[in-house]
């Protein structure tokens, strides 16, 4: 999707309208199994990464019961602060929550980790392997400082009605390696 520099805002506002649609109808029915499935499959070659996931809020399909069974440290995502990259701290089964910053639940205990796989939420993602998330920069930011330190896996989670035909993007944008569904898992190339 193409559009002016003033004009981005904007789009990116009624893309994520209309992917906030897609995900509430897909939520629910029975989706979720199937993509933890694949998620599985995605992930088991990274046995003992360091995983970073997230705790599902609202509509987002529920990566947990993955998280669990993952054979490795596995981390959740803490907001530092306003334009700042997220930090991730450890998350087991069972440990103690508080809530963070937007209403997410992130652990009491703060022990700090590194990810070297992210499952990543979104609101939307196109066939490019850019994904839409709330516009906070986040995971953009994130994403790009640990490229920049070394090889990381940005695995997007998603129902496959949450893919729009095309996204836009700015320099900002940071692409996903792949997306899992639950129709399966969806690699792309630079």
């Amino acid at each position: 999707m193409s559009t002016t520099p003033g004009g981005i805002d904007q789009a990116k506002a009624q893309a994520r309208r209309a992917a906030l649609q897609a995900r509430a109808l897909a939520h629910g029915v029975g989706l979720d199994a199937p993509a933890q499935a694949h998620l599985r499959a995605a992930l088991s070659p990274h046995a003992g990464a360091v995983l970073a996931g997230y705790m599902p809020m609202r509509s987002e399909i529920d990566p947990l019961p993955v998280m669990a069974a993952h054979d490795g440290p596995v981390a959740v995502p803490v907001i530092r602060g306003k334009g700042q990259a997220l930090a991730f701290h450890r998350w087991r089964p069972g440990c103690a929550m508080v809530a963070g910053p937007f209403g997410a639940l992130v652990p009491e205990a703060g022990e700090e980790l590194v990810p070297q796989v992210l499952i990543v939420p979104l609101l939307g993602f196109d066939a490019r392997g850019y994904r839409l998330g709330y516009g906070g920069g986040f995971y953009d930011r994130t994403l790009a400082a640990l490229r920049a330190a070394g090889p990381v896996l940005a695995l997007g989670f998603a129902y496959g009605a949450q893919e729009m035909a095309s996204l836009p993007v700015d320099e900002f944008d940071q692409r996903l390696d792949a997306v899992v569904t639950e129709a399966g898992i969806r690699r792309f190339t630079a």
